[in-house]
């Protein structure tokens, strides 16, 4: 549990009021105003009748919501793996994760100390299960429960410990069951039957027979590294280097794995709390330190709202949140290879530079008709198939690169009804035909209910060597009585 202190000390005892059901009601209370006997619920009248000397404030719920997502954020420097816990309260699961800091009292201890010199007063507590740490943080000073150890610290605890509804504690204390031991040494099928399953499955997580995971609030990483530092640093060169640095211990062990980051997140703690993530995604597996290290130098550099380092970082994280298969690629005699990696590259570069969404290639869709076989995707993504109407090495296109939208009508003469033109008039411009090859059959998409005609497409050329794709709607005495032509895109 947490709460803010103002800058100016205010012994006042502090409680937050909202509007509930018509009249102004106390939502939470600060330590001073519950040792006085305040409470959730109370009235503000009520609650002035008792203490006059109030120092009052009105819920802002979306404001708590942000500040809380910003400590969560922030509890992303001690383990990935940071839970909410209501709305005023938050789940961490240090396993793992303690040694690095000198153990979980040295964890606690520099947590709490942080929380503080940001201006928060806070309760912690650590158990062996989410559920027993929670109950300990709320509802005791909160401490280190050795190990072993649990049920000897929480057997005292209130039943509303557990985290239940106010129904089922109302309940239990007319049932004569006040504490997690008296329920402890209840038949287990009674208890479930007379108050519902999710008193049993809070007292089995909290006992710890049930195990019950924290779900964290961000994925977590496949592989991630980090620096601290003993003073925080600003300058990017110091920020550059220690990225570096990063990308170098990560690699290693992506080639154990045989595998390469597709998605880089690298965040940035500030001694003040703030934290500032930036991601860099990658069109092929990626694990080159220096490549690596170059995209973020230059995703820095591109960013509108610039890093702000305030009063230096303190920690720096550098995180691979995806990664896939690394297929090595043999190389020819002249020790260079063909698999596209400069391509990607580039694209890489580009998409940092400029973002993802504005890097785009071409893929194919499943569909024959020429306006619809093709359409724009980030170039980050896969490049998926092969286009089927792609012309074999060697060979003129079969397909013009870009189409008229839409197709451009020309008046042609043909010497046979199904024949290629032999001249076409477009744009006042005559053209005489000199070869034509053709015709590829393109019917209408029915299962899209659509009304159209068959197209007939020649590809042609004229006296000056410049080439056409043209196409006949319709088909003489079939589906039209009058077929017109059009010029739908221009061979370069």
């Amino acid at each position: 549990m947490w709460q803010r202190r103002s800058e100016k000390p205010d012994e006042r005892p502090l409680v937050i009021v909202a509007k509930v059901k018509g009249a102004l009601r106390v939502v939470h209370t600060d330590w001073r105003a519950r040792e006085l006997g305040l409470s959730p619920g109370l009235t503000l009248a009520d609650a002035r009748a008792r203490i006059p000397d109030l120092k009052i404030a009105d819920e802002d719920a979306a404001a708590d919501v942000a500040m809380l997502d910003r400590i969560a954020d922030w509890c992303d420097r001690y383990t990935p793996l940071v839970g909410m816990d209501g709305a005023d309260g938050l789940i961490l699961d240090i396993t793992g994760c303690a040694h690095l800091l000198g153990g979980e009292a040295a964890l606690r201890t520099d947590l709490m100390e942080r929380l503080m010199r940001l201006g928060f007063t806070a309760q912690s507590a650590v158990a062996a299960t989410p559920d027993a740490a929670r109950a300990l943080a709320r509802f005791t000073g909160g401490g280190i429960c050795p190990p072993g150890a649990d049920y000897e610290a929480i057997k005292s605890l209130p039943v509303a410990a557990l985290g239940v509804e106010d129904e089922i504690v109302t309940a239990l204390a007319r049932a004569g069951l006040k504490t997690i031991h008296d329920l402890a040494i209840r038949p287990r099928a009674p208890l479930a039957a007379r108050f519902g399953t999710t008193l049993l499955d809070r007292l089995l997580r909290t006992l710890g027979e049930i195990d019950h995971p924290v779900s964290p609030r961000r994925p977590l990483p496949d592989l991630a590294a980090e620096r601290r530092f003993a003073e925080p640093v600003s300058l990017a060169d110091q920020i550059a280097a220690a990225l570096q640095g990063l990308a170098h211990e990560l690699t290693p062990h992506l080639e154990e794995r045989g595998t390469g980051g597709r998605h880089f997140e690298a965040s940035f703690f500030r001694a003040d709390g703030a934290v500032r993530r930036i991601s860099i995604l990658s069109g092929h597996p990626l694990r080159n330190a220096k490549t690596l290290a170059k995209l973020f130098s230059e995703k820095l550099d591109a960013l509108t709202d610039p890093l702000d380092p305030g009063f230096g970082f303190d920690l720096i994280r550098l995180s691979v949140t995806a990664t896939e298969a690394f297929l090595s690629v043999q190389s020819d005699f002249g020790g260079g290879t063909d698999n596209g990696e400069e391509v990607a590259e580039l694209i890489d570069r580009l998409g940092v530079r400029f973002g993802t969404a504005h890097v785009q290639r071409l893929v194919i869709r499943d569909s024959h008709v020429p306006e619809r076989a093709a359409c724009t995707a980030p170039a980050i993504a896969p490049a998926g198939r092969t286009a089927p109407w792609r012309a074999q090495p060697g060979e003129p296109p079969i397909r013009p690169i870009s189409l008229f939208e839409p197709p451009e009508p020309v008046e042609t003469v043909a010497e046979v009804p199904d024949g290629p033109p032999i001249r076409f008039l477009w744009r006042r411009v005559m053209h005489d035909v000199t070869h034509a090859e053709g015709p590829e059959r393109i019917a209408p998409e029915w299962w899209r209910c659509t009304k159209g005609l068959t197209r007939d497409y020649f590809r042609v050329e004229d006296s000056e060597g410049r080439r056409f794709w043209l196409y006949r709607g319709g088909m003489y005495g079939h589906d039209s009585e009058h077929p017109r032509w059009f010029v739908h895109g221009l061979f370069a």
